[in-house]
């Protein structure tokens, strides 16, 4: 008797094959990000590129053709800025991707950009978001998405210029792009504008845009963990996230400004003070953390100071008195952290204790993502 396969035996056989592909690749992935050693073989980590591979793969090969272009091209610019005329006013563009399960994803990505732009001093005027739909997603899903975007640009008067979105077998999550323009009136703010004996203040608190994402994407299991009172709490903390008139306020006290994005406020610092060629020296206990933030990643075991931060922004500023009062006035948090300082070292203090900032470490967010979320 002749004996045949059952049809479907072997789309599972491959679909499992595929499964246990991509949970080696997310283990390979994971376990580089706690180093900074990759070879051009190798699988690259979860997160920002790092500055190793970034220049090795990047910056050897880009050439200056036009004098036109105002920001150099550096691992930790998010910005971009071109002159259009003989007047001081440039227009200033930024790029930012959020990826979840969450009608916010898509409000997560415009935050990047709108405040990416406002750290180069320009006033952010509209949107375009590039939309990556996993298969299973509904069109009223996807409409969701869009209306909360729609009512973020309102809220903060910006024009949604547009929308581009497809269903892609490539995706498991949504996965969106913001692309931000504004204008900067006065030129645009260089990252790099750091020098010795500036000062460094922090507005915004550490980690509290990671805290928010894993709330809306785990809010079920972390209502059996917490009462109902923490989640509302934590979920009013949102309006900290787009402090675009504290921003603007700002502007004349400031040498240098970077969004705390992927890996936190470490890689924020890093990226600071490696494009002014600087060390620095702050103080952990002065780095602003809303409890809530604390209690959801000790719940998850995360390591908040490595996390994501929309909002947060690291000022680099020679009035840092003026600063403080200003922000405080704009009723946003903000405290001094230290000092930019001459050489290479770049130092972390807490208490008597001493530690020397190496290399930015994989973002908290993504990883935890890849271990909780993309399997839903």
């Amino acid at each position: 008797m002749e004996h045949r396969q059952k049809p479907q035996a072997m789309p599972q056989m491959r679909q499992r094959q595929m499964a246990r592909r991509r949970r080696t690749v997310r283990r390979q992935r994971l376990r580089r990000s706690e180093t900074d050693t990759e070879s051009t073989g190798e699988i690259m980590r979860i997160g920002n590129l790092t500055q190793t591979v970034w220049k090795r793969s990047v910056k050897k090969q880009l050439h200056k053709r036009r004098e036109a272009f105002l920001t150099e091209p550096l691992n930790g610019e998010r910005c971009s800025a071109m002159k259009v005329d003989a007047q001081t006013s440039v227009v200033v563009a930024a790029n930012a991707s959020a990826n979840g399960n969450t009608a916010k994803t898509a409000v997560y990505a415009a935050i990047h950009a709108v405040n990416d732009l406002a750290c180069r001093g320009a006033d952010p005027a509209g949107i375009r978001l590039q939309c990556f739909l996993p298969e299973a997603m509904t069109e009223e899903q996807f409409r969701d998405l869009i209306g909360e975007a729609e009512a973020f640009c309102e809220e903060h008067d910006l024009e949604l210029i547009n929308v581009a979105a497809e269903t892609s077998p490539a995706v498991r999550q949504i996965f969106v792009q913001a692309g931000a323009v504004g204008i900067g009136k006065n030129g645009v703010l260089p990252l790099g504008g750091a020098s010795k004996g500036d000062e460094i203040v922090l507005c915004g608190s550490v980690g509290l845009e990671g805290a928010l994402r894993i709330l809306e994407e785990q809010e079920e299991e972390l209502s059996q963990r917490f009462v109902p009172a923490f989640l509302r709490q934590t979920k009013a903390l949102k309006r900290e996230l787009c402090p675009l008139d504290a921003l603007k306020v700002a502007v004349p006290y400031v040498r240098a400004m970077q969004q705390i994005g992927s890996g936190g406020i470490l890689a924020a610092l890093w990226e600071l003070s490696e494009a002014a060629g600087t060390g620095f020296q702050v103080a952990m206990e002065q780095m602003t953390i809303c409890q809530e933030t604390v209690e959801i990643c000790e719940y998850y075991r995360l390591n908040p100071y490595q996390m994501t931060s929309a909002g947060a922004v690291l000022i680099v500023t020679n009035e840092a008195q003026q600063l403080l009062h200003l922000l405080e006035k704009e009723g946003v948090r903000a405290a001094r952290l230290g000092m930019i300082h001459d050489g290479n070292a770049r130092v972390i203090t807490s208490g008597e204790e001493v530690r020397y900032l190496d290399r930015p470490a994989a973002d908290e967010l993504a990883r935890w993502m890849a271990e909780h979320v993309t399997d839903k």
